[in-house]
């Protein structure tokens, strides 16, 4: 018999908001970077501390897709939240968004920076499995019925 706690609503949910914790993190990270907090070391290869022009527009640009990511998932999993796409484009885009953090686990995997592959790599790999877990939870609780 199943119970509330392991439906996959349940699931969705809470996967989606442990995502959304680690993407919203993730973007408050690099608003700082775009606000020039000299962070570099921890991000785009870790060349230098304190990002050039054109990585600062990138890092703003970047904190916009992670928040943006964030509502995604969490209004795919059922969360009564704003997202930027319309609904029937939700399930494609979290699947979208968990191959972007996989591709993000092997970048982070091979960087030159210490700190990128001691922190990014595991995060990126966090993000992936928990929105995958969204996706297909999000799936199943439309198939499966209540």
């Amino acid at each position: 018999m199943k119970t509330q706690s392991d439906t996959p609503d349940r699931v969705a949910r809470t996967c989606a908001i442990a995502a959304a914790t680690l993407m919203s993190g993730l973007a408050l990270f690099q608003a700082a970077l775009a606000a020039g907090v000299p962070w570099g070391h921890a991000a785009f290869g870790g060349a230098n501390a304190e990002l050039e022009p054109p990585l600062r527009v990138a890092a703003g640009a970047a904190a916009m897709v992670w928040t943006a990511a964030a509502l995604i998932v969490l209004r795919r999993a059922g969360h009564p939240v704003w997202a930027p796409l319309p609904r029937r484009a939700l399930p494609a885009a979290v699947w979208i968004i968990a191959g972007y953090s996989a591709t993000g686990v092997l970048l982070n995997a091979i960087s030159q920076s210490p700190v990128e592959r001691a922190i990014w790599a595991p995060g990126s790999l966090a993000i992936s499995a928990l929105t995958c877990a969204v996706a297909i939870a999000a799936r199943r609780r439309a198939v499966v019925p209540a």
